[in-house]
């Protein structure tokens, strides 16, 4: 669910959500973000085994499900389509009933990654779609790696006995009171505290939690930040590698905020979906053994063991991001076991 197409001219001054939705739908209009030449790199990026682990997650989970055929196999904010092209590999390699069955459908607003996902897939792709409210209906399993962060947050900030709501100006923060389309705001909060509400976030949960409840299947959510919520501002911008303001040059920087995992699991449990974790990325993985592929993929290619290795180190390393990525799953309440990786410890 990629924000709207930005007007032509900004206001002069506009609510923070609203500011984060126009700069985002500018900067993957116009850029492809990724690897070591781009601003960030993502999961996918760093190790093919990250790919396999989930293309082999969702052979599984599909078992779970009875085996429907066709089943619809959907990423949201598909990057450069190298988790799917990596899923798709392992599971033609080892789950083949589960490949035939398969239907990808992408969900991607930017054309210029919509030409860098064909090019990759080809005719592995049945369709692309602007939101995933038009994926087509039946059974589904569908991987989110990195999209929840860069839905647009709104941010209150406690002053005095009052709530106050971030807005934009002049590339700087202005603070107006919080008007009568606020959420439910906590009653009390330290001065100053900062709170963040994702309602693009928590209303795509509850539309994915009622869709599974209703059609059956299974949502894979892999993003960061804290397992339960609370206060504090972690809106960011990333540009070539480094931090940059947020708030300047909207559009030049990839912008986002960390996810309520809490808010999310929440809104799809309203709806009516059964919801696994969330776990940390490192123990989920571990679980998955992403660490015997990375070793067997090292084995295989002495030349490139050493980054093999390294790439594994960083997916799955407290202090890399095994501890700050969390995994959550949504799914039918039906589903006879946990999907793979959130088994009971």
């Amino acid at each position: 669910m990629r924000p709207p197409t930005p007007p032509a001219a900004p206001p002069a001054a506009e609510r923070l959500d609203r500011f984060m939705a126009r700069a985002v739908a500018a900067y993957y209009a116009t850029r492809d973000p990724f690897g070591a030449a781009g601003d960030f790199t993502t999961a996918p990026e760093i190790s093919q085994a990250f790919g396999e682990c989930l293309g082999l997650w969702a052979a599984v989970t599909w078992e779970l499900m009875g085996r429907p055929d066709p089943v619809l196999l959907a990423e949201l904010g598909p990057g450069r389509g190298t988790l799917m092209a990596d899923a798709l590999r392992a599971a033609a390699e080892v789950a083949q009933p589960f490949r035939r069955a398969v239907r990808v459908h992408l969900v991607e607003a930017s054309p210029r990654l919509r030409a860098a996902q064909r090019a990759r897939l080809g005719a592995a792709v049945a369709a692309w779609h602007d939101d995933p409210a038009a994926l087509p209906p039946g059974p589904a399993i569908l991987l989110a790696n990195e999209f929840f962060d860069a839905l647009p947050i709104r941010q209150f900030v406690r002053r005095g006995a009052a709530w106050r709501e971030r807005w934009v100006a002049g590339g700087a923060f202005v603070e107006r009171p919080a008007g009568a389309d606020a959420p439910p705001l906590p009653a009390e909060a330290p001065e100053g505290a900062v709170l963040e509400v994702n309602e693009a976030a928590r209303a795509l949960s509850a539309a994915l939690g009622a869709r599974l409840a209703a059609q059956g299947g299974a949502a894979l959510i892999l993003d960061y930040g804290p397992a339960t919520g609370g206060f504090g501002d972690s809106l960011q911008a990333v540009r070539a590698h480094a931090r940059a303001d947020p708030l300047a040059a909207p559009g030049s920087a990839d912008l986002t905020a960390h996810v309520d995992f809490a808010a999310l699991a929440a809104a799809a449990r309203a709806a009516g979906a059964a919801v696994h974790g969330p776990l940390p990325q490192g123990v989920f993985l571990q679980r998955l053994g992403l660490a015997s592929r990375a070793a067997m993929l090292a084995a295989a290619r002495p030349a490139q063991a050493a980054a093999q290795l390294s790439a594994a180190h960083r997916l799955l390393a407290p202090e890399g991001m095994g501890r700050l990525f969390k995994a959550l799953c949504l799914c039918h309440p039906g589903l006879p076991a946990p999907p793979p990786g959130f088994e009971p410890a």
